[in-house]
This record gives C-alpha cells, structure tokens and sequence, in this order.
C-alpha cells in the first residue's frame, strides 16, 4: 500500500484528508514542519501533501529539504493563497502539482493516482535503464584471455568519445556486444542504441532504411518515416555486415559521416545530426578496398580506431567461464544448473568452433534439452561435435597429468587451474624445475615465484 504524508498547520484539514484517504492508502498527518522533517528522515513515504504556508514555516522551504531527504517523494503543494509565481517556484523546486483549497476531494484524488502512477513509471524507467546498462557493459562480455582483456581494454577508452569504431571478427564473436557495450556504458547510454544489419535488408530499401522518406517520396511511400539516422540522434547507429553495403549507398553514406547531416528521401531540408558511428563486419575490408567493392575514403571514416573480436578457438582457456555462464542462463525454474560430464567437457575443449561463442551457446543449450539428468553426457552433445572432435585419453600427457584434467577446470577460477597446471607438470618432470619451466614456457624465476604463491609440494623441488 503507498503511504502518503500530509503536512498541514489545520487539524481539521489533517483529519479530513486522513479520512478521505485512509481507506486505499497507509496515511500519516502532522501539523508541524519539524515533525514532518522527523518523519521522513525515519520512513520512505510515495507521496506528500504539503501546505503552502505551516505557521510561520514556508512550505517550499520544506519541499526542499523533503526532496533532499528523499528524492523519489512525489510532492503536491496545497494552499487557499493561489499564485503564478508561487505556483511556478513550488514546480522549480520539485513539486509534482500544485492544488488550491477548499480541496474537491474526487479531483484531488485523480491527481493523486496520476502522480503516484507517474512515480511507478520512473522507477521502471530507471529499473530498466540500469538493467539495460549493466547487461551490455563490458561486464556482460565473458572472457579473461590476453586477446579479450585488449578488448575490454579498448572498450575503457573508447566508450565517452564519439569516435567511429570498426568492430572485426568472424561471424559470432560477439561484434555488436562490443558495440552495446560502448554505447550503455559511455556519455551516449541515455539516448537510443540502434542497430542495422545491412546484409539483411534488399538493396532496394535499405536507403530508406538508413536515411527515412517522406510521403509520396516514391511508389508505395504513404507517409512519412524516419530513418535510422534520425531514430538514433543524440545516440548510437550500429552498422553490422557493412562490408555488403552496395557501393552507390556508400558514397551516399560517406557524404551523411562528412556533412553530418541526413537528408530524408523527398525532403528538401536536411536534418542536423549528433549520432556516433560504430561498424562491425566479417569480412577483410582492406581486401575489398583493393578489389574495388568497398570504398577506401569510407574504410578510412569509419576505421578510426579497430577493435579486433578473437574467434573462440584461440582463447581456449575462457572455455570453462564460457560452459558456466551458459550452462546458468540456460538454468530452468526450480532445477540444479547443468554439469558437464569429464567427456563432455573434454570434447568441447578440443572443439574449433567455427560459429565461435554463438556456436556454443547453441551447443549447450541442444544439450541442455537433451539431457536426461542433471549431468550433459558426451551422447548429449550435437552430432557435427563428436563427428569432428577426438577426446583425449586419459592417460595422455604422461598417465598422471591428463587424469581428470577437463573435471576438474571446469567450475574452477583462472588461478585455481594454473596452481593445478604447474603442479601436475611438476610431478610429471619429478620436480625438474628447469624442465618445468621450459614446457611451461617461463622462466626458472617465475616458476619459483609460482611455487611459493601457491605453496605447491612439502618438499623443495630439485633444480637442475
């Protein structure tokens, strides 16, 4: 129930509003500004109706400090003494209405509803903005791999300037992620984030697609419509698959990147424009520029800074933060998140991946479908894995350090399977720690430096 305060010096008009109100909504009234300070200081209220005038107190002095105390508060004014300047100073300041006395009560609680439904809309608002942000943040981006913390790296610096950004990388890595995440993280997350695919559209329409009509602009244009440009003034275009925009289009693309300007089909006055560009595409562009089917001058424009997406199967080791995170979205009402069985896990180690971490998420969540129990079996998996895809034996890699290897990574942090690493390739070299360090590919001192992080063995390993 919304719990209202009503703050007035009259007793009488106190008690009459508790009475008119008590009945759909938790009520409190005080006649004494300092009480009503007390209060809200020690409750959340949705809604306060505050008198003009509390004695010798002004009500707009207490709309400020109730405001301060509690932003979200939903403020109407009351007063017998109605003015344009007051009423436009209790606005300022934050009031949601302003209503004068004597008070119709059937009014006063439409007015009531109205702003208590207006309050409800923000907080979705908010809610949902916050949502929004955090889901596509860099945070929202799985991997701890060398090649993924340049991304994030990138990401860092480039998210509050309106710099155009290239996204490269084969098909499902995750190039419009990148693009959301510079979007809802930086200056611009308050405005829209609007994506095209430009291989998606017919040649034909994607012109309109990206710089809107207006009516009677061609056959079939019976009203007018705001291209992509326009919807995302003030805010983000994605441009995916730009490497099969037409060649006509780019030149007229190039000339909206330059002038920074749009000009609606069948208008005559352009459209001033505040929207940063970020492309993604599969393709190698600089082998398009040379082939003639994509123009350098726009390669140029947009290629301000690349932000290069690895495929999947060159950063094997964010696999296992991979299988968890999908394995838990994949997570039904009421059930235990699915486990990979040690076969499972091992084949989709030694899996390329060609569709790359959407390929994957495809994988796991066939597999979690298919799953009889709570464990993903090996037969659980899709046929194109285990027809492509040897499982190692368990006694690879010298019997002792292929045991369990793949159980035991997954569900572990980065550090937890590095200590395991050193420690099996130890025992497999019997302490040999030059040897070590050698298949390990560090030196002799950041083995030892290792060795005593992570107090590995009882006894000191021989060095020779």
């Amino acid at each position: 129930m919304d719990k209202i305060l009503i703050v007035d010096d009259e007793i009488s008009i106190c008690s009459s509003l508790t009475f008119a109100l008590e009945d759909r909504f938790d009520v409190q009234a005080v006649t004494d500004a300092g009480q009503a300070m007390q209060l809200a200081r020690q409750e959340i209220f949705h809604l306060c109706l505050l008198d003009l005038k509390i004695g010798q107190v002004n009500g707009i002095d207490v709309l400020e400090q109730m405001k301060a105390i509690q932003p979200e508060m939903v403020v109407i004014m009351m007063t017998a003494y109605a003015s344009i300047s007051s009423s436009v100073e209790a606005i300022k300041k934050g009031a949601y209405t302003y209503l004068t006395k004597p008070l119709h009560m059937e009014a006063m609680l439409s007015v009531i509803e109205q702003a208590l439904a207006y309050q409800r809309l923000n907080r979705q608002l908010e809610y949902l903005s916050s949502e929004l942000a955090e889901k596509y943040t860099d945070k929202g981006i799985i991997g701890n791999s060398p090649p993924m913390k340049v991304v994030f790296s990138k990401i860092e610096k480039l998210k509050d300037l309106d710099t155009s950004v290239l996204v490269v990388g084969e098909s499902g890595t995750g190039k419009e992620l990148v693009a959301r995440a510079l979007h809802f993280s930086g200056q611009r997350r308050k405005h829209r984030f609007v994506a095209l695919n430009c291989a998606a559209i017919p040649e034909n329409l994607l012109e309109s697609e990206l710089f809107g009509h207006r009516k009677g602009a061609f056959s079939g244009a019976n009203a007018d419509k705001p291209g992509k440009f326009e919807y995302a003034n003030q805010g983000t275009l994605f441009l995916d698959e730009i490497g099969d925009m037409p060649l006509g289009l780019q030149a007229k693309l190039l000339r909206v990147l330059q002038q920074k300007e749009v000009t609606p089909l069948g208008a005559n006055r352009p459209i001033p424009l505040d929207v940063r560009v970020i492309a993604a595409t599969n393709q190698d562009l600089n082998e398009s520029v040379r082939q003639g089917t994509f123009r350098q001058d726009l390669y140029y424009r947009l290629n301000v800074v690349t932000v290069s997406m690895p495929a999947l199967r060159t950063m094997r080791e964010d696999l296992p933060l991979l299988f968890r995170h999908f394995l838990k979205s994949f997570q039904k009402p009421g059930e235990p998140v699915r486990k990979l069985s040690e076969e499972a896990a091992q084949g989709l180690m030694h899996y390329d991946y060609p569709g790359n971490i959407r390929e994957l998420g495809n994988i796991l969540e066939g597999a979690c479908i298919m799953a009889e129990g709570e464990m993903i079996q090996w037969h659980d998996l899709p046929e194109e894995v285990r027809k492509t895809t040897r499982i190692p034996d368990k006694t690879d890699n010298n019997g002792e350090m292929g045991k369990d290897v793949f159980s035991s990574l997954v569900g572990m942090t980065l550090e937890e399977i590095e200590r395991k690493v050193i420690e099996a390739t130890l025992v497999s070299h019997e302490g040999h720690r030059q040897k070590t360090a050698e298949v390990l590919g560090i030196s002799e001192r950041g083995l030892r430096n290792k060795i005593n992080r992570y107090a590995l063995g009882t006894s000191d390993p021989v060095s020779r």
